[in-house]
């Protein structure tokens, strides 16, 4: 009864992140199709002149409006994704984030032009956003310590799920419908995010938040036991409660304050650090960087399909280590070693000229170390760090730091990467992102503590403890 509810309730919520994966990526095999369609009448806009001082203008508008406005739609709902997720709890919201997948499938697929286009990929983007914030607090506040790491990875586990999907769905369409695929590949979207929707009616209420938020100490005692019926529900009731206590005892702070900046200081570290290893540029760019690696134009969707692949089972790896061996940390400390090296050689391999295989190869080492270091870690560490009161408010701390600087690279890498292509300098993309990761070798070294197995009260008292 306990692995059975746990798992199922965990799994569920864990299928916003198949969604996440498969709306964050599927745009990469309907970029080049969408600017052949709307390139010749994008409009050039001031602002974007401004925002982007360097490439052409269709290059401005396509990078902002196409392929970075889902992700600005992800910011808004990372910053305020903690709003109902505490006010209206984590179950409705998370009920109402499959509806926003399936409008944006549907609304993007449907689009007559850029602009509305956008709106509907906005609106995905505000999905994404906010099931990144409130599924992996759902699950860190169901899951027992010892198995809250794997638990929560099984959100990530289905993000790069659902990145395969997305490439392998991308690549059999794209062959099969040619230039219109692209409306089939955004559309497809809207079947597994019905599933998802029904199936969220389905779970309960985090315990945690009805006993904080409701004060309704027998359904989260219900809960409690019908996710562990061996459980002393008594006890970890009282060990809730006494966080609360601790918490209102030195009076309402507010959450930008001295006593909640260390784990302010490791989520927006920990998440500026993951964009900045390029991860969003890869994957949503992959196409065009083959290209401008030698593969053939013709083989671009079929050379990105290994990476989706490589990122399912090094994050499988990731899943079965990340409550074993070192935990988090080691983790970590493996993945910035492997960015730094691939990251390196892609760079070598760019300023050199060397194309095939050994590019995909590089590639895929680079994808491989995301997945068992960041892309396993992010979403655990960040929903265990912060207290029981402010989990919410600190969760979209991370993801929104984590969405901003994604849609900024995202933004801004296109318009870059064509300056240095015909400069002959693309290398230098790469470099930038290796220097970068021994920043955050550094930052694992020295700052990063381990939360392994550790009670999410626990974690409370020794990175917060008292006033």
């Amino acid at each position: 009864m306990k692995t059975n509810n746990l798992t199922f309730y965990a799994g569920t919520v864990a299928l916003a992140g198949f969604l996440f994966g498969f709306d964050t990526i599927v745009i990469s095999g309907a970029d080049q199709s969408i600017q052949q369609l709307w390139g010749a009448n994008y409009p050039c806009f001031g602002f974007l002149d401004t925002i982007i001082p360097f490439g052409a203008c269709g290059d401005k508008f396509h990078s902002f409006f196409i392929m970075s406005m889902a992700l600005w739609g992800t910011v808004i709902g990372a910053l305020f994704g903690g709003v109902p997720n505490n006010r209206l709890g984590r179950k409705r919201t998370l009920f109402w984030i499959g509806v926003l997948y399936a409008v944006s499938a549907l609304g993007s697929a449907l689009a007559t032009d850029p602009f509305l286009f956008s709106l509907f990929r906005f609106i995905g983007g505000l999905g994404v956003g906010a099931s990144s914030v409130a599924a992996p607090v759902y699950i860190s506040e169901i899951a027992p310590a010892q198995q809250r790491g794997r638990l929560v990875a099984l959100y990530q586990f289905n993000i790069v799920l659902g990145i395969l999907i997305a490439y392998l769905s991308n690549y059999y369409l794209g062959i099969q419908l040619g230039a219109g695929a692209w409306r089939w590949m955004l559309g497809v979207e809207a079947l597994p995010a019905l599933v998802y929707t029904v199936m969220v009616l389905s779970i309960d209420e985090s315990p945690r938040w009805l006993l904080l938020k409701k004060g309704d100490e027998a359904g989260a005692g219900r809960i409690l036991q019908t996710l562990d019926p061996t459980t002393d529900v008594d006890a970890q009731i009282a060990a809730i409660r006494q966080t609360q206590q601790q918490n209102q005892s030195v009076g309402a702070r507010s959450f930008f304050s001295a006593k909640y900046r260390k784990p302010i200081l490791l989520a927006f570290l920990l998440a500026f650090f993951n964009q900045l290893s390029g991860i969003n540029f890869v994957l949503y760019y992959a196409p065009r960087i083959f290209e401008s690696l030698g593969i053939d134009p013709t083989n671009v969707l079929a050379a990105s399909v290994p990476i989706g692949v490589v990122n399912l089972i090094f994050t499988l790896f990731g899943l079965y280590l990340i409550d074993r061996a070192g935990g988090r940390r080691q983790l970590m400390l493996i993945g910035s070693i492997g960015y730094i090296t691939f990251l390196a050689g892609v760079g070598y391999a760019s300023y050199t000229g060397a194309t095939g295989l050994w590019v995909i190869f590089l590639i895929c080492g680079f994808i491989a170390s995301h997945a068992i270091g960041q892309g396993a870690v992010i979403w655990v560490f960040i929903s265990e760090i912060f207290p029981n009161r402010v989990r919410d408010n600190g969760m979209s701390l991370g993801s929104g730091t984590h969405w901003v600087f994604a849609a900024l690279i995202t933004m801004v890498t296109l318009p870059v990467m064509t300056a240095l292509e015909a400069a002959g300098s693309t290398w230098m993309i790469y470099v930038f992102f290796a220097g970068m990761m021994v920043l955050q070798l550094l930052f694992v070294l020295f700052l990063m503590p381990e939360t392994k197995g550790v009670s999410l009260e626990e974690l409370e008292r020794r990175l917060v403890g008292e006033d």
